[in-house]
């Protein structure tokens, strides 16, 4: 198991990517502790995760609150893993995009893990390793209508990832982001509808189809494993070809 004794702190998980990242790295033997603001979902899934014989435990979260990313940073322990993937996306045109839409864009998107990572990477420094892992998006790459606040927050995070991996480099702490394309979680089907959102998938990727979340979480385990030790300060987007197509 590629994760075996190492433990992972992973924001976003009460659904989609952030949800599937943890069963996958708890299945390689990671403790896991998953973070998010609905503790009813936070619960079904440590059971889940301990009904299949791996270890969770769970910490109620809202990372757009400083006071609480801090107190997670102290809950969370010493970490091996950090998976940065705790985001919102309330989408708006320039000339209605409201002010506390952008603070609350800007507070959860790039500050909270921003200051998570700044709090979590003291104790990797001590013990010279880690892995984080940041849920970027191809907004951040390529200019999309509606999507201008939340593709700002994406592209800092990227640029962000490029000056850690620089500075934590020396400290044995590699850092790298995922760019997730069209993926089908409730989330995203709940902003733009089923049926619009998967005619999207069909015509807008190479690859005909909207993606899932597990077909993320397998990138991140990538790059929280062994197998990318080579590999920082790099984003890669896990998208079907979208990005290719300019």
């Amino acid at each position: 198991m590629e994760l075996q004794n190492k433990t992972a702190l992973i924001t976003g998980a009460s659904s989609g990517i952030g949800r599937e990242t943890a069963k996958l790295f708890a299945a390689e033997g990671a403790s896991v502790v998953v973070a998010g603001r609905r503790e009813n979902l936070l619960v079904d899934l440590v059971e889940e995760i301990r009904g299949d014989g791996g270890t969770a435990r769970y910490v109620v979260a809202d990372v757009s609150n400083l006071d609480d990313v801090n107190r997670l940073a102290e809950e969370a322990g010493d970490v091996d893993v950090l998976v940065n993937n705790a985001g919102v996306f309330p989408f708006a045109l320039t000339d209605e995009q409201t002010v506390e839409n952008f603070d609350l864009l800007f507070n959860t998107n790039v500050r909270g893990p921003y200051f998570l990572t700044a709090a979590v990477v003291k104790k990797m420094k001590a013990k010279g390793s880690g892995s984080v892992i940041v849920t970027t998006s191809i907004a951040g790459i390529e200019g999309m209508a509606h999507a201008g606040v939340y593709g700002g927050t994406k592209a800092a995070l990227a640029s962000i990832v490029r000056s850690w991996a620089s500075e934590f480099g020396k400290d044995g702490i590699r850092v790298n982001a995922v760019a997730p394309g069209n993926v089908r979680t409730d989330a995203v089907i709940d902003v733009l509808g089923e049926e619009a959102f998967e005619e999207w998938g069909r015509t807008g990727n190479p690859v005909g189809r909207l993606g899932v979340p597990r077909e993320i979480a397998e990138t991140i385990l990538f790059l929280a494993s062994p197998r990318s030790s080579y590999l920082t300060g790099q984003e890669i987007a896990v998208d079907g070809g979208y990005t290719t197509s300019g």
